[in-house]
């Protein structure tokens, strides 16, 4: 099939981009490149025929109309969203204009688009979203498709808000949705202001390696690659109008993980060998989410997926990628906000 895959320079999207890619699948690459985006994350598909790229803003709906008009995909996957947390509390905003209106104005150029092509069976739209919805678990439970919402930063609650409108819009003009929400992912291409890229670059460097808090916070880990995979399963076996939770059924606490980082850099790195000298604790953030924990009953069950990686494998994978990949991340150093300590508002 021909995907137009929304936000596909980001971490995510890029992943999604060159797996359907290699899977044979077309692709239409649509990035507004903001601080986030990289193009290099693309590189490896770049001059495949099947890859195709527009640069373009979400909120614009003119621009929406004429790349829908002029690839004419049989499916929308919308990636494209503003996702730290950290910067949400710092600049809401953003996340209100991107997360909201941005996807607001996606799906009035799908819904138009579909309605134009004779509201084809085949069609779907493919919103990818956050377990951060679900709110704050306390030391034991889930998160299933069916746990209320309970939003608690600006980044959160502008997904729940995204998450609302593709419902209203499947069930008020009967645009074929699928929606999934996913815990914590890492791997490549990780953009160098988020937890596991933080620890790994800090490290390298021999500065201090910030944890909030005690570091007792539990995310469970999806290596990215695995959820790309999930994904495109939803996308092309998903039942329309179906939520599915997808998780790497790896929790861990933050501290537990940094220092499983800590030590496989020693590993590596054995001159500046302890790494976990440098952990700091720091202030935490404002609504620091305890717990989060996904049941992948749905996905595991209905289509049949689960993740291949442990977090163990992930996070070698993951030092391993960085450690030969310096000429990808030193750039990204140098871009707004990257090394500064955000969301202390």
């Amino acid at each position: 099939m021909k995907i137009l895959v929304t936000g596909g320079a980001g971490f995510i999207g890029s992943a999604v981009v060159r797996l359907a890619v290699g899977q044979g699948h077309a692709v239409v690459n649509l990035d507004k490149l903001t601080y986030a985006a990289c193009l290099a994350n693309v590189a490896d598909v770049a001059d495949d025929p099947l890859y195709a790229f527009e640069q373009a803003d979400i909120c614009d709906r003119a621009a929406m109309d004429r790349v829908l008009a002029a690839h004419q995909p049989d499916a929308i996957m919308h990636l494209a969203a503003e996702s730290h947390v950290d910067r949400s509390i710092d600049g809401p905003g953003a996340f209100i204009e991107t997360n909201v209106t941005g996807t607001y104005t996606l799906l009035e150029a799908a819904r138009a688009y579909w309605n134009a092509r004779g509201k084809p069976d085949a069609f779907r739209f493919h919103h990818i979203s956050t377990d951060e919805v679900y709110g704050s678990l306390g030391a034991t439970g889930q998160f299933t498709e069916d746990t209320p919402y309970d939003p608690r930063s600006p980044y959160s609650a502008s997904k729940a808000a995204s998450d609302h409108l593709v419902r209203a819009w499947a069930e008020t003009y009967g645009l074929p949705v699928v929606l999934t929400n996913c815990s914590n992912n890492y791997g490549p291409y990780h953009f160098p202001e988020k937890l596991i890229p933080v620890v790994i670059l800090n490290a390298l460097h021999g500065k201090p390696i910030p944890v909030y808090g005690k570091g007792e916070n539990v995310r469970d880990w999806l290596y990215v690659e695995d959820h790309a995979d999930a994904l495109l399963t939803v996308l092309t076996k998903g039942q329309i109008g179906r939520s599915y939770n997808i998780g790497g059924e790896n929790e861990a606490r933050n501290i537990d993980l940094v220092t499983k980082i800590c030590t496989l850099l020693d590993k590596h790195r054995p001159e500046a060998a302890p790494h976990a000298d440098l952990i700091t604790y720091v202030t935490d953030r404002p609504g620091h989410d305890l717990r989060y924990a996904i049941d992948p009953s749905r996905i595991r069950d209905e289509l049949g997926w689960r993740p291949s990686v442990t977090v163990d494998e992930g996070l070698e994978k993951t030092v391993d990628w960085y450690l030969a990949n310096e000429d990808w991340w030193r750039p990204l150093l140098d871009r707004d906000g990257v090394g500064a300590r955000l969301g202390t508002s």
